[in-house]
């Protein structure tokens, strides 16, 4: 990667709720992973976190909200697994749209300061 790749501004987009709730794009990414692979621990190990921190992170979003976001079902004979909710996709569906949003309403003011950046 190179340096000015690097320095290039970026805007992140995260939701707080209240003094300790946070939606950003950690726990998405997490819940597309969840969507893609059926399961907490493949979810975590695809973002190299262990399994214990994706379980957290999935109760955190569940304890959110009125709906589960992920339903989960313990290992036994036929497997454990995990589906994100109908709930779940659309809080993913609702998410990327307002990052996009966000994006789209900042990328003149982010090639301004792009633009104006010192050279390393």
């Amino acid at each position: 990667m190179s340096s000015s790749s690097a320095r290039a501004p970026k805007i992140i987009f995260r939701i707080q709720i209240g003094a300790e709730g946070r939606i950003g794009r950690g726990k998405i990414e997490l819940l597309g992973h969840i969507r893609e692979t059926g399961s907490i621990s493949a979810a975590g190990r695809a973002m190299d976190m262990s399994y214990r921190r994706a379980w957290l992170l999935v109760d955190e979003m569940n304890r959110l909200f009125r709906e589960p976001v992920v339903a989960s079902q313990r290992g036994g004979k036929q497997g454990g697994g995990a589906v994100v909710t109908p709930f779940g996709e659309a809080l993913l569906a609702r998410y990327r749209s307002m990052e996009a949003t966000m994006a789209t309403a900042v990328a003149d003011d982010l090639g301004w300061i792009r633009a104006n950046l010192a050279e390393d």
